[in-house]
């Protein structure tokens, strides 16, 4: 999303952290470079304008002219100053859903993702915070509008229900049946998914405000597509004069717009950004968090959100075993192919590399190298190949061997080669961790940029331990593992 933003930005630092001393002069044309960055990502200019006012007087002090780095300096004043434009270090995010059973209200226009958002949010309750959840839809207008809900919770597991179907019932009859049913049915959370239209009109606002009047809901999320650009901070005002909104979920993160919706959104309305969605799988729905997001923009990656995403994919019990073999320095080929998988369970190297300090770099030598998806599905299907004492020994694997694992895979005896050099590299770095102990972890994750109060948030090493999958399967790639490309 943020792509072309973060190139600008990172050509106007690089500017300034190349020179060992900045004048006055120096600071104003780099503050007028990123004005025009800002622009251009589609932010609004009442936005800009406050900004770049807001950050200007201390940019240009004296205390950052005659620092000792001033560049690095300037780059943190605007990372503040996005921060603060995000709503600050203490923006509200999570659900208020402590008084069972609490209602959601989601509200939004017609494509913008407002169902499968509602599944999206349901699921993640229901497994991190082990709520039982009702889904109610109330568009009676979109064709298999209320069918698509029902699919959605089947596939949230077996603490999301939805309400039963009954044709010809009124959005407010509808409402009124789903919180009594929340009632009986002990249900923590409820989520009324309302009618949108390609539009706002008047029918659509007075249907939703008669029906948070008979809810009196918890929360009134207003789920907004960000590739609509500055329509969808219009949207969000227009809505908001009209209902009780408490907070902003922003769809589609992981597309190709210019991000100026996302920036402008919180400045506009005044209201929380609480989630981001990626991707339209259940699990495409990240916490929003300023603090991240910003460094993200100015290309300084989100290691946290990476490790919370190892954590989320790795199963304990696997975790738990792959701890105790890297204790003892021990990696064959079986977890070489775990890495592989989780990898591609987290949104593949696109994902991850999004994720990454110097993203843009990394993206580069990934290009540079070759590797994609495909090449890692292709990897993992190499090591299936293989025999199960094989993936124990790979020293077994001689010439014939690696002759027929090549055919059996549909690849070449080189293919074969490079997965079982990634390998010796990988095992090699287990065996170096096993050595350095706990100390040698803890100096690993510092200089990824996770302190150990970011790891106890996230529940210990497991998270760890289980995968920073990355660094198993793209040994060559600059910024990933630190080998040489």
């Amino acid at each position: 999303m943020f792509d072309a933003l973060t190139d600008r930005l990172g050509g106007v630092f690089d500017g300034l952290l190349g020179r060992g001393a900045l004048t006055e002069k120096d600071v104003t044309a780099a503050l007028r470079e990123i004005r025009v960055a800002l622009l251009e990502a589609d932010v609004a200019l009442p936005v800009v304008k406050d900004f770049i006012a807001s950050i200007k007087d201390k940019a240009v002090g004296e205390d950052v002219i005659r620092s000792v780095k001033p560049g690095q300096q300037v780059v943190k004043i605007v990372h503040d100053g996005l921060v603060e434009l995000l709503g600050g270090d203490e923006a509200e995010t999570g659900l208020r859903v402590d008084n069972p059973p609490a209602v959601v209200m989601m509200a939004g226009l017609q494509g913008s993702g407002k169902t499968t958002t509602t599944g999206k949010l349901a699921k993640r309750l229901a497994e991190r915070d082990k709520k039982k959840v009702l889904l109610a839809s109330l568009d009676t207008r979109r064709p298999a509008a209320m069918e698509q809900l029902a699919i959605l919770a089947d596939q949230c597991g077996d603490n999301v229900t939805s309400l039963p179907i009954i044709d010809g019932q009124a959005p407010a009859e509808i409402a009124r049946r789903a919180l009594q049913a929340a009632k009986l049915g002990g249900h923590d959370v409820v989520f009324l998914d309302t009618a949108g239209r390609t539009s706002i009109d008047e029918q659509m606002m007075a249907e939703a405000s008669e029906i948070a009047k008979i809810a009196q809901p918890n929360e009134t999320l207003l789920v907004a597509d960000s590739l609509t650009g500055q329509d969808a901070v219009e949207t969000a005002s227009r809505f908001h004069e009209r209902l009780p909104l408490t907070g902003l979920i922003l769809t589609r993160m992981d597309g190709d717009g210019r991000g100026g919706a996302a920036l402008s959104m919180r400045a506009v309305t005044g209201l929380p950004i609480k989630f981001l969605g990626t991707g339209e799988k259940l699990d495409g729905l990240d916490a929003f968090d300023a603090k991240r997001l910003a460094g993200r923009i100015l290309g300084q990656g989100d290691i946290v959100s990476l490790v919370e995403k190892a954590g989320d994919q790795m199963d304990a019990e696997k975790a738990e075993k792959m701890a105790k073999k890297m204790a003892k320095g021990q990696f064959d080929l079986d977890d070489l192919a775990q890495q592989l998988q989780q990898m591609q369970k987290m949104g593949g190297l696109g994902g991850i590399m999004g994720l990454l300090p110097g993203a843009k770099k990394a993206k580069q030598a990934l290009d540079a190298s070759g590797m994609d998806d495909k090449v890692i599905a292709r990897q993992a299907a190499i090591i299936s190949s293989m025999t199960k004492k094989e993936r124990a020994k790979p020293a077994l694997l001689n010439a014939s061997r690696r002759k027929r694992i090549a055919a059996g895979a549909g690849v070449t005896v080189q293919d074969v080669n490079r997965v079982l050099k990634m390998h010796k590299q990988m095992a090699g770095m287990m065996k170096k961790m096993s050595k350095g102990g706990m100390k040698g972890m803890m100096n690993m994750m510092g200089q990824a940029g996770v302190s150990p109060a970011d790891l106890a948030k996230m529940g210990g090493g497991a998270a760890m331990h289980g995968g920073m999958p990355g660094a198993g399967g793209l040994p060559n790639i600059p910024g990933l593992t630190g080998g040489k490309k």
